[in-house]
């Protein structure tokens, strides 16, 4: 039975349509030049690179509690844009001791020198090689940050990560390294079933994948939850950046209280305390 004029022009239509859904538009270069930070959208099958006007520029200076780790970043990354060897980097450990701020703050020391920052969420770990096309060929160095990483049971994209940090067939930029915050140590959950698991024949062998993957970052520090007097340490630190002049007993007599009213000892805790206090000092000033 002939096809009619109208309907093969309807059918065409539609052919076209689907081209154009399965053929991914030409990606924007994003302006490295007048941008330091940018973040991956997704749209559809791809997704591109959307600069960040007003990035969160950390003062590194600020991050008390942590300096040997933050010297071991900041050398790494120096190494980076120069051009020199240097690692992929995991922060790993308690919440709130500045590994997120670590990272964001190389922003203002490195960004005249070259550094960008792409920020990923975890879903966008399968876009990477897409994010990776675009920055190859630039002159830039970039930082793909990933923070509070992690993958449950099931989820295939750590698998995408792992490929990235080792490099498949296709060579990874030099001018790319991942820079990721977590709170496991591994990245994934591991449970006690994992080395009882009947229904592996090599159960070994499921769990060091899992355990494999952290092994590709270079560079691996943890974070642990500061004592008593780290904490104060950095509340004197905060109020002296912020000018708060009040008695040292009285100070930490009230930064003690909010740590047991938050039941959080750590960077952010105390940061939280100052802004606290210095807005009820400065509502009494009138």
């Amino acid at each position: 039975m002939p096809v009619s004029d109208a309907a093969l022009e309807v059918l065409l239509q539609k052919i076209n349509l689907l081209v154009d859904r399965l053929t991914p538009p030409l990606a924007e270069i994003p302006d490295f030049e007048h941008y330091h930070a940018f973040r991956w959208e997704r749209a559809g099958e791809t997704g591109r690179l959307v600069p960040v006007a007003h990035p969160h520029l950390v003062d590194l200076n600020e991050l008390v509690g942590i300096n040997d780790i933050r010297e071991e970043v900041v050398r790494n990354t120096a190494q980076f844009v120069n051009g020199l060897p240097a690692n992929n980097v995991l922060l790993w450990g308690e919440r709130g001791c500045g590994k997120s701020s670590l990272v964001k703050g190389l922003l203002k020391p490195f960004g005249p020198k070259g550094l960008r920052i792409v920020e990923l969420k975890r879903w966008d770990i399968m876009s990477l090689p897409q994010i990776v096309a675009q920055l190859r060929n630039s002159s830039c160095y970039f930082l793909l940050f990933c923070d509070d990483l992690s993958f449950d049971e099931g989820e295939g994209d750590f698998r995408a990560l792992k490929t990235l940090l080792d490099g498949d067939i296709e060579e990874r930029p030099a001018n790319v390294l991942i820079y990721a915050t977590s709170n496991r140590r591994h990245l994934m959950p591991e449970r006690a079933h994992d080395s009882l698991n009947d229904e592996e024949i090599h159960p070994e062998e499921a769990v060091g994948e899992k355990l494999a993957l952290s092994d590709r970052f270079g560079l691996c520090f943890g974070f642990y939850r500061f004592d008593q007097n780290e904490y104060l340490a950095i509340v004197r630190h905060y109020a002296k950046l912020r000018k708060i002049y009040i008695s040292d007993e009285i100070l930490c007599d009230k930064a003690l209280k909010w740590c047991m009213y938050t039941a959080r000892r750590s960077g952010r805790s105390a940061r939280q305390f100052i802004d606290d206090l210095e807005g009820r000092l400065r509502l009494e000033k009138g």
